[in-house]
């Protein structure tokens, strides 16, 4: 973790991929949810290009679902954050991770939108 006196330029790069790749192997060996829809990417993404009839479409279909994972990253940090600061039960820290949980449905949402209406149309 970076406690601000890193390394600057081409180094603070490489130090930011590190993080960043840490971070993505946490979420995969942690988070079962994480790991399904990763999964689910692998699939789709592949599919996404060569379903798309263009660039745009092919775009629209891939973004949709890589929005899916980012949702997810930012959710489970949600919760790992809430859990950190205390394992007690509180009102606030129950709404914090059902508004996160709430952002992955809508992403879900979106991304199944996106598919039916680009490949319906």
């Amino acid at each position: 973790m970076s406690d601000g006196r890193g390394r600057a330029g081409f180094g603070r790069l490489i130090d930011a991929t590190r993080w960043s790749l840490t971070g993505l192997a946490a979420a995969f060996r942690h988070e079962a949810a994480f790991r399904q829809e990763a999964i689910c990417a692998a699939v789709l993404i592949p599919l996404g290009l060569w379903l798309g009839e263009d660039a745009l479409e092919s775009a629209l279909l891939v973004a949709s679902v890589l929005l899916v994972l980012v949702v997810e990253l930012l959710n489970s940090a949600i919760e790992a954050a809430v859990d950190r600061i205390s394992p007690e039960r509180h009102e606030l820290a129950g709404r914090a991770k059902d508004l996160g949980s709430a952002a992955v449905m809508v992403s879900l949402v979106l991304c199944a939108a996106v598919w039916l209406l680009v490949l319906a149309v």
